[in-house]
């Protein structure tokens, strides 16, 4: 294996000028200039995005706020259903009352015949039930 000497490899590097050299810098630094610029700009257009992004956070904050800032998990459409459906639950025990006092009126016109099973007694002078119509 063969040693080089310094002034081999010497001759083998390219020898600049000081004007080349100089350019060379220059070019290197326009380019980290412009590298710079471009994060900066980044770096600003990151900046608008968070911003936007908390403004969303905290309007969404604002609504969460006021929806729920009654009873937990009522808002004013579920006020609503539930209104709804106390009124179905009171016509349901009306309807409820008025099948009793039926079956009280039937049971006490129609005595029990002694071979009658006890479950239909209250119904028999009730028409029977049709099938559903099919659609």
């Amino acid at each position: 294996m063969v040693k080089k000497s310094d002034s081999d490899k010497k001759s083998k590097q390219k020898i600049m000028s000081k004007a080349e050299l100089e350019k060379v810098l220059l070019n290197n630094f326009v380019n980290l200039q412009r590298v710079l610029t471009n994060l900066s700009i980044k770096f600003e257009d990151l900046s608008n995005n968070m911003s936007k992004l908390l403004q969303l956070f905290e309007i969404s904050a604002k609504n969460f706020a006021e929806r729920y800032s009654g009873e937990p998990g009522q808002t004013s459409s579920d006020k609503e259903f539930l209104k709804k459906l106390d009124s179905l639950l009171e016509q349901n025990k009306t309807i409820a009352k008025g099948i009793m006092l039926m079956e009280e009126k039937v049971r006490h016109r129609n005595p029990p015949s002694p071979g009658t099973p006890n479950q239909r007694q209250g119904f028999e002078g009730m028409a029977k039930s049709r099938p559903l119509p099919k659609f």
